[in-house]
């Protein structure tokens, strides 16, 4: 993987103006794209709690959805050096944010449901251990302010073939 600096791009478009703009708080839409180049554009949008359209992806559900998506990544990195066998990954996460009175607000936790699948018996010392070298790994979770959780799941076991 190596030390050095890594650079990322995002184009964020707005497509929302309609043919008022601005004009009012209710006159736009808050619709979006976002693209990355050389892969599909995701289709953006507020939360639906402000004025969003609730088919799209918000802000917030990106957010929650990057530190699973990092915590994932590094749990299959650690498994991997541990010996472990995993087949399987799911993750039910969740985030708490709180908005004040004025507006503004920030996220105030992140819990992470990891749940494996592995080939074989393995102890859940081992997998313990596999979740929190990988919290203590990623990227997003060491960048934010916050808690992120992880309580992983009964790890689910096939038998090897």
């Amino acid at each position: 993987m190596g030390g050095g600096l890594h650079s990322f791009s995002v184009n964020v478009t707005w497509t929302g103006a309609g043919s008022e703009g601005t004009t009012s708080y209710t006159s736009y839409s808050r619709d979006h794209e976002v693209v990355v180049e050389g892969k599909p554009p995701l289709l953006g949008s507020a939360d639906a709690a402000f004025r969003g359209d609730a088919s799209r992806y918000s802000p917030e559900d990106l957010f929650v959805a990057s530190l699973s998506q990092c915590h994932m990544l590094w749990a299959l990195h650690m498994a991997a050096r541990a010996g472990v066998v995993v087949v399987g990954y799911s993750d039910r996460a969740t985030g708490t944010m709180r908005v004040e009175s004025a507006g503004a607000g920030q996220f105030i936790e992140v819990t992470l449901r990891p749940q494996l699948t592995v080939v074989g018996d393995v102890d859940e010392a081992v997998v313990a251990k596999i979740h929190d070298d990988a919290h203590a790994h990623c990227f997003i979770a060491r960048s934010v302010n916050f808690p992120v959780r992880h309580v992983p799941l009964v790890t689910e076991v096939v038998t090897p073939r």
